[in-house]
């Protein structure tokens, strides 16, 4: 089984944060949820996430995949020397790094998106070295990102795309009723 986990804190994004974690546990990936604050989190509109792994517990090594949802709080996880460490030992062993939202600009200041192919939250969009994309969701290689909540279920299949195959987001999409 694959693996995935996701760091929140509080001010994350409800819908980038649950409907990701809903779309891969319904394609068998497993998704740990890690606190940046090794407690609860309560989102930027109230959603309180409770039974959180601590971020001082997670063990790198043991994930295919790594997932930053957006929302006021990506200037926490930016400013997070951990969040920073594992975040480059996904980048070089060439495992999914996904960010959406405003997510994608912490991977932009670290230089993550030098050369490559992403989106983020329009307005967030600096001179990142990269090549910006005006749509829902893009995966370069490792790196997967995503424009905004709403972008949040395109995101999501393509990280269970990377992570189980289009057969799998197929049977998922057929589910759902996800018709694009």
């Amino acid at each position: 089984m694959k693996k995935a986990a996701m760091f929140v804190t509080d001010g994350f994004e409800e819908i980038e944060a649950v409907g990701t974690f809903a779309i891969l546990r319904r394609g068998g990936v497993q998704v740990d949820v890690y606190s940046l604050l090794d407690k609860d989190a309560t989102g930027r509109f109230g959603l309180t996430c409770t039974n959180l792994k601590p971020l001082s517990s997670f063990l790198d090594e043991s994930y295919d995949a790594l997932i930053l949802p957006g929302g006021p709080e990506y200037q926490a996880m930016e400013a997070s020397q951990a969040v920073q460490n594992h975040i480059g030992a996904f980048w070089k062993t060439g495992r999914l790094v996904c960010a959406i939202c405003a997510a994608p600009t912490i991977l932009g200041h670290a230089g993550y998106l030098k050369g490559k192919h992403y989106t983020c939250f329009t307005s967030m969009n600096e001179d990142f070295g990269g090549v910006y994309h005006e749509q829902y969701a893009v995966r370069d290689e490792n790196l997967i990102t995503g424009r905004s909540a709403a972008a949040t279920v395109d995101f999501a299949f393509l990280i269970l795309e990377a992570l189980e195959g289009l057969e799998k987001v197929e049977e998922i999409k057929a589910q759902i009723y996800y018709e694009k």
